[in-house]
């Protein structure tokens, strides 16, 4: 008997079985959770101005969310792989929603603190599975497919951002917290219960143009490769910028002096900030797809080449112009642009690498990257306070642009290699085991060979 959620070959499929509907059913349910990350700077300043626990001090509570969100992903994408999307995200709709809800009842920063790992696991849940799935859904899509789940995380703020900080007003951010975080558990419970077990069609292949395996690799045999701890640090490094940006936007915008000022753009007038934030979220939402798209026809790094040096230069731009408020608003949403590609990009090419069988857990622990990332956040504010903003733009720009030249340079390179000698060896020996030992015990030899 099929486990429940399995397509068994031959079955008439229903609707909600067709791939493309389960990864709109999973773009859905990442929009509803991403308030839990993007909308978190609106909180910021109307917490500390009521309890006074200090502006550094709240945001270690998005530190907590973030490493609790990427380092728990692992365990919840090999949940993913041995259970199926279905559990997994009913058990994150209830952590999503918890967690709000106790961040509207605390009264310490320890609650504060408790509330952010308890968001932190239900983001996980959703974030991993939804990434995780698409990949197994769309082998010949990979970049497009994560790339319209993350869509989902990156954008799916914009439509609420407005709303909340509206609430924030009118009730209080306690009322904010308990409303939006019910509502989101809610819905996301409600469609998980529509999820079943990836089974692409059996078209669906690699293009040739993407450098791919055939080869599924544990998490295991993945973390001891040298490729993958390069794909690591490039991600640490084109995250950091986008992750401090994300947390520091409001107290950055309220320093400059401007963050309630009304600006008016396409006849629409709003509080900078909450522009500003809107405007970011789209931008977040829309590259993740159109570069994961991109990354499909001219490959990954040629993408990632192009997109982390803008990353860069939209940093200093931002550090240069950003004083002028529509040059800030400018210079903010050209770095979400270039940012948050990293969550389709990354995703597909470590599944093209690594391949699709166990692609939950291993996109998981690459995702953890974005956790040691994150732990920049609390350090950006101190080097703020202690000298200014120009260093942390300078420091999270340099890294990018190092990144990008890196993924040209050395990653392109480690992985066409990679490839080429696992499945060599896999066609000669017929084992897997063989084919990792070859990957970077053979392969040195073979070079100096030549």
């Amino acid at each position: 008997m099929a486990n429940a959620g399995t397509v068994t070959p031959g079955h008439s499929l229903g609707r909600h079985h067709n791939r493309w509907i389960q990864l709109a059913i999973g773009i859905i349910c990442m929009g509803l959770v991403a308030n839990l990350q993007y909308a978190w700077t609106l909180f910021v300043v109307p917490m500390d101005a009521k309890h006074h626990w200090g502006q550094a001090a709240i945001q270690t509570a998005f530190t907590i969310f973030i490493v609790t969100e990427t380092w728990l992903v692992p365990v919840e994408g090999w949940l993913v792989d041995k259970f199926g999307p279905r559990p997994v995200v009913i058990g994150g709709s209830i952590c999503a929603a918890l967690g709000w809800i106790i961040d509207a009842h605390a009264t310490s920063l320890v609650h504060l603190y408790i509330g952010a790992v308890v968001a932190g696991v239900g983001a996980g849940c959703v974030y991993g599975t939804c990434v995780g799935t698409a990949l197994k859904w769309f082998p010949d899509k990979r970049g497009l497919a994560a790339g319209l789940t993350a869509a989902g995380f990156g954008a799916g703020a914009a439509v609420t951002v407005i709303p909340i900080s509206n609430m924030i007003q009118s009730s209080g951010y306690e009322q904010a917290f308990m409303f939006f975080g019910i509502f989101q558990g809610v819905c996301i419970f409600l469609l998980a219960l529509m999820l079943v077990r990836p089974n692409p069609p059996a078209f669906a292949a690699p293009a040739k143009r993407i450098v791919a395996t055939k080869i599924d690799y544990t998490t295991g045999q993945m973390v001891r490769s040298p490729l993958f701890w390069v794909l690591y640090l490039m991600f640490v490094f084109v995250a950091a910028g986008g992750v401090i940006a994300t947390a520091q936007l409001g107290p950055i915008a309220k320093e400059y002096g401007f963050a309630k000022m009304p600006v008016n753009l396409l006849g629409v007038t709003l509080p900078l900030l909450t522009m500003a934030l809107s405007i970011d979220n789209l931008c977040n939402g829309f590259t993740r797809p159109l570069c994961g798209f991109i990354s499909d026809k001219i490959g990954r790094e040629n993408t990632m080449f192009f997109i982390f040096i803008g990353e860069g230069l939209a940093l200093l731009g931002l550090m240069e112009f950003g004083h002028n408020p529509y040059l800030f608003i400018f210079f903010a949403a050209m770095t979400f642009l270039c940012w948050g590609e990293i969550f389709s990009i990354f995703p597909a090419t470590c599944a093209d690498t690594f391949g699709s069988k166990y692609a939950a857990a291993n996109a998981g622990t690459l995702y953890t990257a974005k956790g040691t990332a994150s732990m920049l956040v609390p350090l950006a504010s101190v080097l703020s306070a202690i000298g200014s903003w120009n260093a942390v733009f300078i420091a999270a720009a340099v890294i990018s642009i190092a990144a990008g030249l890196c993924a040209k340079f050395v990653l392109a390179p480690m992985r066409k290699r990679w490839i080429e000698n696992t499945v060599a060896q896999t066609s000669s020996s017929g084992s897997m085991d063989a084919s990792f030992k070859a990957a970077w015990v053979d392969a040195p030899s073979k070079s100096s060979a030549q």
